[in-house]
């Protein structure tokens, strides 16, 4: 995606890098270099005077609304309800919606845009409520808001941090063109269980590359200046450890150590911090007892006190209330309070802090001062979108108009939808097709289908009928005098095989067979949850069938987390893992197929054999018995294998690609010294191709146990045809950390061994010792 030109802008100067400087200067002995490199801080210096001043601004003003703001116009700033849900006021009444913009009762709106109605709302607010307070307007804006983006699993498996920067800065575009501000995004949800649903939401099984890739969606969402119409505030979520739900079943209970909380599943959100988000959502789930919800530890202790957020917390849609089924409040009131006293800043839904924080304040179980930290943190980022000086900045239908849809941006959907296949296997190389073929033969439930593809959490767009089907990309890149033969065979979730004979008298004429296969969004997202992770209704039993025909099957999955594919993986000579890939999905899929693009993409997360396997992940652990063949007594199973079908990392390509041994600079490391990893990857086929190269660390001995791998780096490469490049990574000492038995972040010294290579399995090995011990 280099040819984007994407600039990340960022201030680099901290204390310590200023006070560096200053040290260089005084050492300088040329006066004109001096001179320049004064001028140069001194405009640095400026700049961070400003910022510092527009901070002092904003706290200023917010401090004087907080004094004329009433108790009941504050508690209505911490509440966001949704446009279509009843309000209802703390006897049970119902309340006018518009009423409750004017009475100052409602601080934002969720699951509306468009400049018109949202313009409308907005002047309730600004010209008919006492103080005039804009209101925020919210949404999730998951993998796009007009033009559909791959799902962020699939474009987890791109690798590439500007494309997912890319296609976050355009769904910010065209949100905020329709009056958006803040975005339910991006999702920092490490999860190792595929049977959980909002798998496709996250980034897959890694903290190190989620981590990543959230940094990349909170710049593409906040771009350079938040104040800039083009922008949103972004919402990191689901804080904390959502992906570890028991059984994989959503809403469940999360009970984890504390290690496993700090090394898995908060990285992401740190990452998020540092990135600069404006806004973090708590997770339905408990951790260990605790809902997120009520969880001080987190949001105060943690969150606010040792990693200084000043931006706001909201609670998740209704769960407030939902801490009375949790059983730990025995009514909404107690809830409130809960909430409230746990750092959860703003209510989304459920009303409970405009119904019920007034009395507990009368009561004293609540302090004013602790409502007035929430309204400040609220306001701040409202001060910061630049909608508390202008309410219309982001209403403008002009600007909506032109900048939504446009050509431009469904070149850049499909570039990434195509790098976010992934392809499984290839068998004496099917793949890529010719595109002069007579008859192909088209088959399956998502080979004319426009609704799958567009991927779940797709929600406000009014183009959905515009996504390209695989039948069309295909159509598009074949010559006319291509038959293409369609059958649909089967539906993707009942049992009915009335369509088998079609399916089977359409192969019989084929050249080749594409069938498409895999899971419909009705089955994957948000409270869908399985058990079983087969192809669902009688998908298995169609391709059984096709392939009875002996011609050559080319099999493309089209679904939202991994399935089951290990009797594909035995009888299937090609496996194309195409994802929800959105409006462009049939062209990306197409240039894959023929060869126009050659495939990239890397899994971000293990593709189990079986289900009695999860959690099945590459950075486990080993054991005191660890798994060795023909021996009985290790960790194994007796039924199944350990290793997954496809492992993290994995994916082929229509090249291939040579790794040299690795070289290292030093055997030995210093508390300060830095060691560089460096490999050799040269393209050792006919075709031009890309390749991710992957870096991974293990610590040999140590003071707890450690991983048998952890990524710690990773670098996509373009290399021509018998091109050779070389790739080095640098390792310092804070790639070497961990939580010791004391929870003290540190590093040990000792023997430490890196892997590079082209998946967690396959990796070249070096070794180096780090000497002296590193405190937090």
């Amino acid at each position: 995606m280099g040819s984007y030109q994407i600039l990340y802008l960022q201030n680099p100067f901290d204390a310590y890098s200023i006070s560096t400087i200053m040290k260089s200067i005084t050492s300088l002995t040329d006066i004109w270099v001096k001179s320049l490199l004064i001028l140069f801080l001194a405009g640095v210096l400026s700049s961070c005077k400003q910022e510092v001043d527009l901070y002092s601004q904003i706290e200023n003003k917010i401090d004087s609304l907080l004094q004329i703001m009433t108790l009941e116009e504050k508690l209505g700033q911490l509440t966001v309800v949704a446009y279509s849900t009843q309000m209802v006021g703390p006897e049970g009444e119902a309340v006018d919606f518009n009423t409750g913009i004017r009475n100052g009762h409602i601080g934002g709106i969720q699951s509306i845009g468009g400049v018109e109605q949202l313009r409308k709302l907005q002047e309730i607010a600004v010209s008919e409520s006492r103080l005039g307070i804009p209101l925020m307007f919210l949404f999730d804006i998951i993998h796009g808001r007009q033009v559909v983006f791959p799902i962020p699993l699939a474009e987890a498996s791109s690798w590439d941090m500007e494309a997912i920067y890319l296609s976050s800065r355009i769904a910010a575009i065209e949100a905020a063109a329709e009056g958006i501000t803040m975005n339910y995004a991006p999702v920092a949800d490490v999860t190792r269980d595929p049977r959980w649903g909002r798998i496709m939401e996250g980034a897959g099984e890694d903290p190190y590359l989620t981590s990543r890739i959230v940094e990349a969606r909170v710049k593409g969402y906040q771009g350079d200046d938040l104040s800039s119409p083009f922008t949103l505030l972004a919402c990191v979520k689901h804080f904390a450890a959502y992906g570890a739900a028991e059984g994989g079943r959503d809403y469940n209970i999360v009970d984890i150590s504390e290690r496993r909380l700090r090394e898995v599943y908060l990285p992401p959100f740190k990452a998020a911090l540092d990135a600069g988000v404006g806004s973090l959502m708590v997770s339905f789930n408990e951790i260990n007892g605790i809902p997120s919800s009520s969880n001080r530890y987190l949001l105060k202790d943690l969150l606010k006190e040792k990693w200084k957020f000043d931006g706001f917390v909201i609670a998740d849609f209704t769960s407030i209330d939902e801490l009375v089924n949790h059983g730990l409040a025995r009514d909404q009131k107690e809830a409130a309070m809960l909430a409230m006293d746990a750092g959860l800043d703003v209510d989304l839904i459920s009303q409970a802090y405009l119904n019920h924080i007034g009395t507990l304040i009368e009561e004293g179980r609540i302090r004013t001062a602790q409502v007035d930290d929430a309204v400040r943190r609220w306001l701040r980022m409202k001060y910061r979108l630049g909608i508390m000086d202008d309410p219309f900045r982001y209403l403008n239908q002009a600007r909506s108009d032109s900048a939504v849809y446009r050509d431009e941006y469904q070149k850049i959907a499909r570039e990434i939808a195509r790098q976010s296949i992934v392809l499984l296997k290839n068998e004496n190389k099917l793949l890529p097709l010719k595109k002069d073929l007579d008859k192909i033969a088209l088959i399956g439930p998502f080979i004319d289908n426009r609704v799958d593809p567009r991927g779940e959490w797709a929600f406000g767009g009014s183009h959905y009928d515009e996504v390209v089907t695989m039948m069309e990309g295909i159509r598009n890149k074949v010559p006319d005098k291509t038959q293409l033969l369609y059958a649909k065979g089967c539906d993707s979730q009942n049992e009915s095989t009335d369509g088998f004979r079609e399916a089977l008298r359409v192969a019989e004429e084929a050249d080749v067979l594409i069938v498409g296969l895999g899971e419909p969004i009705s089955m994957v997202g948000e409270a869908h949850s399985r058990v079983y992770l087969d192809l669902p209704g009688k998908q298995l039993d169609l391709l059984t069938e096709l392939n009875k025909t002996g011609k050559p099957i080319v099999v493309v999955l089209l679904n939202g987390r991994p399935l089951l594919l290990d009797w594909l993986e035995h009888h299937i000579p090609a496996i194309v893992e195409a994802w929800h890939l959105g409006h462009q999905s049939g062209n990306a899929i197409a240039d894959v197929l023929f060869g126009d693009y050659n495939p990239s993409g890397k899994l971000t997360v293990s593709f189990p054999v079986t289900e009695g396997q999860i959690p099945v992940y590459y950075s486990h652990k080993t054991t005191g018995r660890p798994f060795q063949e023909d021996l009985r007594w290790c960790t194994h199973y007796i039924d199944a294998p350990n290793d997954p079908l496809y492992p993290f990392g994995f994916g082929l390509s229509y090249t291939t690609f040579d790794y040299s041994d690795i070289r290292i600079n030093r055997s030995e490391m210093g508390p300060s010294d830095t060691v560089t990893a460096s490999i050799s990857i040269r393209n050792t086929g006919d075709r031009d191709g890309e390749e991710v190269v992957q870096m991974y660390i293990r610590d040999m001995n140590a003071s707890v146990t450690r991983p048998v791998k952890e990524l710690k780096g990773f670098k996509k490469i373009s290399l021509r045809a018998g091109e050779e490049k070389e790739v080095s990574f640098p390792i310092t000492v804070d790639q070497l950390k961990f939580y010791d038995q004391q929870m003290n972040y540190i590093s040990e010294p000792g023997e430490f061994k890196i892997y590079i290579g082209k998946s967690s399995k396959e990796v070249k090995e070096a070794a180096f010792f780090l000497t002296g011990t590193q405190g937090q």
